[in-house]
């Protein structure tokens, strides 16, 4: 048996998962977190609407449960500002106080964290996760000072594959989808509430998948059974999917960025074969893909202009890429030469450490200085390349 198992209340959480109220494990939970909670909140997330349900306890516990079954449990280190308390953490894990630094709770636990990301820390525990949020997540040093422990959070569901069990109360993002009367969808007020967010910088489109501004007319044109737009937002990094479907009515979900990812999407057809003149016109002076190299670069054409996205990696702390615009003997090299010029400037690029000053691609780099215009080349190259990342390979294999 584990460390974490024998030593701790642990399976006591991990065993609630899952569970309504009318069950033995949650009620076991419920008395010991003392049976009556002292702040109950319910809301309604997404369309079609889930059911949260959020119980904090005057001990410092909380349950959240979605559609009556709980989705996660957390232990609460420092006290929320709800008037709830603060767990004394030495009761539910032998040798844990509530200052510990992640080194000592890997101690109390007997394990090495894993992360999801660089400053999310957590455990694998029999069924569940137990993810440690530490202090500032802006601090990368939190959690290797004590004091900076604010809660141990129990989930089913992997951390970074899911969405933060409590994250659904998001003032950036969380009132974005307007209800009909029906209680369905309310496609035109979302639209311009989800743009009206993206233009205030509260979310951020996802140019892999379809632009909000294109998504009624490539539904109206029938090509596509799922038509989804995917934006992040900027405060809690919930991914907002928009789906109209062919079949049915418009959906609306957050999701955590894995989780998101991995959503079925069909490739988008060129827009020649549902788009209207103008918007014909408009792709047509935008970037457009030319060729690439799976999981090393893609070069893109803006007119006479030719840009080579190369990616670099520096051990698993970095994981990026350049935006180079062509010189008049860089192009002339790549007519001459072709991929593999390509290759070996893409390799240049990569070994030279772009994001040092001292690299000769660092001045150059599009997307670290821009053109002065404002433009957002992310944005742009990645609506180029769209239907030829690995997503776009992925998606078509599945149909």
């Amino acid at each position: 048996m584990q460390p974490w198992a024998t030593r701790s209340r642990l399976p006591l959480l991990v065993d609630a998962l899952g569970g309504t109220e009318a069950d033995d494990a949650v009620r076991r939970l419920l008395h010991a977190f003392g049976d009556d909670p002292v702040h109950v909140t319910e809301h309604r997330v997404g369309v079609p609407a889930t059911e949260v349900r959020r119980l904090r306890f005057a001990s410092g516990g909380e349950i959240v449960l979605q559609d009556g079954a709980v989705l996660a449990v957390i232990l609460h280190a420092k006290p929320p500002s709800d008037g709830a308390g603060a767990v004394d953490l030495s009761t539910w894990v032998d040798g844990l106080t509530n200052a510990a630094t992640l080194k000592q709770v890997e101690t109390a636990f007997g394990l090495k964290a894993q992360f999801s990301g660089f400053r999310s820390p957590y455990f694998k525990v029999g069924a569940g996760f137990a993810q440690l949020r530490f202090g500032d997540a802006g601090d990368k040093g939190s959690w290797k000072e004590p004091e900076h422990l604010v809660s141990i959070v129990v989930t089913a569901g992997q951390p970074g594959r899911v969405r933060p069990p409590d994250a659904d109360e998001c003032p950036a993002c969380s009132t974005l989808p307007a209800i009909d009367e029906q209680g369905g969808l309310d496609l035109a007020a979302t639209l311009e509430r989800l743009r009206t967010a993206v233009a205030a910088e509260q979310v951020k489109q996802d140019p892999a998948w379809v632009p909000l501004d294109d998504l009624e007319e490539l539904h109206a044109s029938g090509l596509m059974r799922l038509v989804e737009s995917q934006l992040t937002c900027r405060t809690c990094h919930r991914v907002i999917c928009l789906t109209l479907h062919r079949d049915g009515p418009p959906t609306f979900g957050y999701h955590g960025p894995n989780e998101a990812r991995e959503r079925p999407m069909e490739r988008i057809p060129p827009v020649e074969q549902w788009a209207s003149r103008a918007r014909q016109e408009q792709a047509r002076e935008a970037m457009q893909y030319v060729d690439h190299r799976p999981g090393g670069w893609f070069l893109v054409r803006q007119g006479d202009a030719l840009y080579l996205d190369a990616r670099y990696s520096y051990s698993a702390m970095i994981d990026d890429s350049a935006l180079i615009e062509l010189g008049a003997v860089e192009r002339e090299d790549y007519r001459k030469r072709g991929h593999q010029y390509l290759d070996e400037l893409a390799e240049r690029i990569h070994m030279s450490a772009p994001y040092q000053p001292e690299s000769p691609y660092h001045a150059r780099d599009l997307y670290r200085r821009g053109d002065g215009t404002g433009r957002d080349f992310r944005a742009e190259v990645g609506a180029a390349i769209s239907n030829h990342t690995w997503l776009a390979e992925q998606r078509s294999r599945e149909q």
